[in-house]
């Protein structure tokens, strides 16, 4: 079929998000440290949005260039081919089941091989465990797969499978390089690591650019059949969509958790301290490669708060709340409730209120909680600029959590640096957006879509820099006494 050709200016691009759906989405939890989804709820909400998106904007689906797609990247999906069923519930990029797995491969030596072929950690995070771990634990599944009747992906290629019936298996360059089992120089499945982790080939999907013509929607989901486009790994879509195009632009996403993720360029670049190296997109034959810390809490942090701890009543009321004291008052909060991440790596580490006296309110641990958030990102920031040896001119901030200008202050007098939020912070959605609008011509070249990023607010460095040194060397501090907690 030939690439659809795009006139007026009536288009519109639908990006799918999974964490644009807070509600209807079940947290599952069957075991301490196991986080799953249904995968039949992934698919019926974002229908359901894509379905409320039209309607509400008040368009026919044939007026819609095409659709983007952005997702959580490491949540691991395994379904029957004939039947489209999944043979188990998605496993979660939180899900930390394989870190003893994980051990094993560390104490035979493993972790630089598959360090210099993925750019990545042996971690538990990563979808290759969760793929080995789904085909030994579900009867029959290592039988199935053998026979070409499995398909595996993560949350896009589900999403692509369902829209398209089953005509197309595939996934981009950025979720591929989060399986532990792509090789980002080749741009190939690599054969060595699939055997490591014994995964088949067969299930895998073909991997693609992130910005190209796939295909289209089966006929039967809308009015028309509409363009698939676009696809690219949460974090990756988001520096796209923040228009990080140039190396050395940083970004840090506040979602669930906190990802910054730095533009390094055609070359992809070596982290010393165990930053993440990865794909950050393809267009054409031109790849982008990225270096990124990822912080697993970050948002989660206020979620926590709410409905765990029950001092605030909406996500909204922190700010106020953490306001009402000019200080954290030496209370420091480790957010490792599912261990720690870049630059630690650490699968055992626990979350941590330290530094409690009689005096403590929750409007302490409030501020705490926030001075968390930004400084965890700043001990990667600080690492980013010390491996790539590119200075820090500003970062530039989305997600949920940006909105809130006491964190965003925090952040800036942490890392001594600006901080640029742009008027509109959900530049996931963007990022996967402005991918597919490329390829179907939607916008005519990347110059054309710089011109809709722009800035809604600069919070630049206030604080006393003595000041907010000492809180942050009692943060690490406690972040020290939170390692290794919990033995497997």
């Amino acid at each position: 079929m030939p690439e659809p050709q795009v006139t007026g200016q009536s288009c519109l691009i639908i990006q799918a998000k999974l964490w644009q759906v807070p509600t209807g989405i079940e947290q599952i939890y069957p075991q301490s440290g196991w986080v799953e989804h249904n995968p039949e709820t992934i698919w019926q909400t974002q229908l359901k949005v894509a379905h409320e998106v039209i309607q509400n904007v008040g368009i026919s689906a044939g007026q819609i260039a095409g659709i983007g797609i952005t997702n959580q990247r490491e949540t691991t999906i395994v379904w029957n081919r004939e039947t489209a069923e999944p043979i188990y519930n998605a496993i979660v990029w939180q899900d930390r089941r394989t870190a003893g797995f994980c051990d094993e491969l560390k104490e035979k030596g493993l972790e630089k091989m598959v360090a210099d072929k993925t750019g990545l950690v042996v971690d538990a995070y990563f979808s290759g465990t969760k793929i080995k771990w789904i085909l030994d634990n579900v009867s029959g599944a290592r039988e199935l797969a053998k026979a070409g009747k499995l398909a595996f992906g993560t949350v896009d290629t589900w999403l692509i499978w369902k829209l398209t019936k089953g005509k197309l298996h595939i996934s981009d360059v950025s979720n591929a390089s989060r399986t532990l089992i792509y090789n980002i120089h080749s741009l190939k499945w690599d054969t060595e690591l699939l055997a490591l982790f014994d995964i088949p080939v067969e299930i895998l999907p073909e991997v693609k650019p992130s910005s190209e013509f796939y295909g289209v929607t089966d006929s039967g989901f809308f009015e028309t059949e509409i363009p698939i486009a676009g696809v690219a790994g949460d974090q990756q879509a988001a520096l796209f969509g923040q228009m990080c195009i140039k190396q050395g632009m940083v970004k840090n996403t506040y979602g669930t958790g906190c990802f910054v993720v730095m533009n390094t360029g055609s070359k992809p670049i070596v982290s010393k301290h165990k930053l993440l190296t990865t794909i950050g997109w393809q267009i054409g034959e031109d790849v982008t490669y990225a270096i990124e810390g990822s912080i697993f809490i970050g948002g989660a942090v206020v979620q926590w708060l709410r409905d765990q701890l029950g001092i605030i009543k909406s996500s909204a009321e922190i700010e106020a709340l953490a306001n009402q004291v000019e200080t954290s008052d030496g209370v420091s909060f480790v957010q490792g409730f599912v261990g720690l991440g870049a630059p630690h790596w650490d699968q055992y580490a626990t979350g941590a209120i330290i530094g409690l006296r009689r005096g403590t309110g929750k409007a302490h641990i409030a501020r705490a909680a926030l001075e968390a958030i930004a400084f965890r990102s700043m001990e990667v920031i600080e690492i980013m600029v010390e491996d790539s040896g590119i200075e820090l001119n500003e970062l530039r901030v989305d997600g949920g959590a940006a909105v809130n200008n006491l964190l965003m202050q925090i952040q800036a007098d942490a890392i001594q640096t600006k901080v640029v939020r742009p008027k509109v912070t959900e530049t996931t959605a963007l990022g996967a957006a402005y991918l597919a609008g490329l390829a179907v011509g939607f916008w005519e070249n990347i110059d054309d879509i710089k011109q809709q990023w722009q800035v809604d607010k600069t919070f630049n460095p206030v604080s006393d820099t003595t000041q907010i040194k000492k809180v942050i060397k009692g943060w690490k501090k406690a972040v020290e006494r939170s390692k290794n907690w919990y033995e497997e």
